[in-house]
């Protein structure tokens, strides 16, 4: 034969046969034994020829990989091969003649043989078999490859790869698996028909069912839009095996719209197939201190993702940040999420900047829409998790109250909400869990703290539990708290500004406990909650500052606290100006040796502001 660079090689597959092998096709093989007419070659482990020794090219062993030519198959099933020694060829995979199955179906053909068509969404190697994570259009699947305990199996098969999987529908651990007898990545003609139907299906299937939102609001349906693509996004996410990592500020409103969506995703991914454990390993919930995405937080994500990527062969992952993600601060960590190509997305209610939407592919903030911060993270988190999974909605429906109360909206759909988590919650209960969210939040630091918290929130099904949990924590936080008050309130600076606000100013750093529960923000929080009850009416800016940070609170006085740092920034050289959050609710960090100056140039704008 002659040797050209169109010559195919095909490798036949482990459950092809006889009826897979045609007359006049060159396959791949390997020697299994000799005879003194001729040479065996298996094919596979299914199908042997004989080479003829007049049609012999070259000395073999036993195992030596060899190119056949078939001459004839004959009807008593015997092949007759001759060897070929192309120099350049192609390879080509066959794969057995049977009808392809969605992953869907397969609950019907335990103990039966499959073919499924795919894509390679993940690879875990485990002390036994590979473990294949394939999607298809329907569903997710593990396929199960041993070759030898903890050696990797078909390792030409690569993170993205669409297959075809041959082998037999098994019950592991009350989870369906398929017992791989063959893998073979499909031709790219193929391979692309195959992609493109899982993608438009796929499509399809996370498409969020249509709701009415639990309060009316003329600022979440000009939100709907983007809420939609957020909650579809996520729903693909879950349906292609991509992990979701979620940053949220460590605040009541933060938790509550993370775990809103952290119930809808846990329970999409029992439901689709995957792993038991794969919300754990598929979904990971993080709190951020800082009300933006720090470097650090990046970082972490990052370390974990690339190690995940590596040892598991995970994709790398959609990136959510709720109660934080839209100001100029996020910027670094946002380049740094487009250097991995990760897909970021943000749900938030601080001032934002329009310069992060060019690093993200969904936006939901209320001030897009003429809305404000009275909108919080953690409504708009429970209404697109509501999108995402509709199942959970009564699980959830108290924490849009919670996140209100604890956040100190003042926008109409706080009492709205709190309308629809009564009876079973008063605003006053949504205020103690709120207060024993942030408490428990302080101590555990960068931790989840994924079961706890749900008890708090009455999420797990023990309702004792979680009464007598948030009885004390709510009274820990309350006697920390009165202390902390204590301690500072003799020491509160006081002036009047000139546009006639009262500014109280009190340096947390030299006359308040360090280190310990409430910190800083909270502890001017508290502060100024008491001053504006003893002032009503009034106008009052309250400001906690240390050696080089400040954070600042106002009622009654229509302060723009974004603008403010930007100004600062370009005023005073030197400096270091950075910081942000709401309008009216703030934080500002500077270089120590310029507090003084920051500070006084900070409450000249302040007093030059509307009340």
């Amino acid at each position: 034969m002659q040797n050209t660079d169109d010559t195919i090689v095909y490798r036949l597959g482990a459950t092809c046969g006889l009826d897979e092998v045609e007359e006049g096709k060159i396959y791949l093989g390997w020697v299994q034994g000799f005879a003194p007419f001729g040479v065996f070659v298996q094919l596979n482990d299914r199908v042997k020829g004989l080479v003829h020794k007049t049609n012999v090219k070259m000395k073999h062993t036993e195992r030596d990989p060899i190119i056949v030519h078939v001459l004839q198959v004959r009807s008593n099933g015997n092949i007759d091969l001759e060897e070929v020694t192309p120099i350049v060829y192609q390879t080509e995979n066959v794969i057995k003649k049977m009808p392809s199955v969605l992953l869907g179906d397969i609950g019907k053909r335990v103990g039966k043989t499959v073919m499924i068509k795919g894509e390679v969404a993940q690879i875990k190697q485990t002390s036994g078999p590979t473990i294949f994570t394939i999607v298809d259009e329907s569903g997710t699947a593990n396929a199960a490859a041993f070759i030898e305990a903890g050696v990797r199996a078909y390792p030409e098969i690569e993170l993205g790869d669409i297959v075809a999987v041959t082998g037999e529908v098994m019950q592991r651990n009350n989870q369906l698996q398929i017992e791989v007898e063959s893998m073979i990545v499909l031709m790219p003609e193929e391979a692309a028909v195959v992609r493109e139907r899982i993608e438009a299906a796929l499509d399809k299937r996370a498409e969020p069912r249509e709701i009415q939102f639990l309060v009316e609001s003329e600022v979440l349906e000009a939100l709907r839009p983007q809420m939609r693509k957020v909650a579809k996004e996520i729903r693909k996410a879950v349906f292609s095996s991509r992990p979701i990592v979620l940053r949220h500020h460590a605040d009541a409103d933060g938790i509550c719209a993370a775990v809103a969506i952290e119930q809808a995703v846990t329970a999409l991914l029992r439901e689709s197939g995957a792993d038991f454990d794969a919300e754990y390993f598929l979904f990971k919930r993080a709190p951020s201190k800082a009300p933006f995405y720090e470097i650090e937080d990046i970082t972490r994500d990052l370390d974990f993702a690339l190690k995940d990527s590596v040892r598991y062969g995970q994709k790398m992952p959609l990136i959510l940040l709720m109660d934080n993600g839209s100001t100029e601060e996020d910027m670094p960590s946002l380049k740094m999420t487009r250097i991995y190509d990760l897909p970021v997305m943000v749900v938030d209610h601080h001032h934002p900047d329009e310069v992060v939407d060019d690093y993200l592919i969904a936006h939901v903030n209320p001030y897009h829409v003429g809305g404000d911060y009275g909108i919080t993270a953690g409504m708009l988190g429970t209404e697109i998790a509501r999108m995402v999974n509709p199942a959970i909605e009564s699980q959830i429906r108290h924490l849009p109250a919670v996140a209100g109360v604890g956040d100190r909206s003042e926008a109409p759909e706080r009492a709205r909400y709190l309308a629809v988590a009564a009876p079973e919650y008063s605003e006053d209960d949504c205020r103690d869990i709120a207060l024993a969210l942030d408490y428990e939040q302080f101590w555990l630091r960068f931790g989840d703290g994924r079961e706890i918290i749900k008890d708090i929130l009455n999420l797990s099904g023990n309702p004792e539990r979680h009464e007598r949990l948030v009885d004390l924590l709510v009274e820990e936080a309350n006697r920390a708290i009165e202390e902390q008050v204590e301690a500072i309130m003799p020491h509160v600076e006081r002036r009047v500004l000139e546009n006639g606000a009262r500014l109280f100013m009190l340096d947390v750093e030299l006359f308040a406990h360090r280190f310990t529960f409430p910190p800083p923000g909270k502890t001017s929080g508290e502060v100024h909650d008491r001053l504006v009850r003893a002032y009503a009416g009034e106008p009052i800016v309250t400001i906690g500052y240390g050696p080089d940070f400040a954070v600042l609170r106002s009622r009654g006085v229509m302060m723009n606290i974004p603008q403010m740092v930007r100004e600062l920034r370009d005023e005073i050289a030197g400096a270091g100006v950075s910081g942000g959050g709401h309008l009216v609710v703030g934080s500002i960090k500077f270089v120590e040796g310029m507090r003084d100056v920051v500070l006084e140039n900070l409450i000249k704008k302040i007093g030059k502001a509307p009340i």
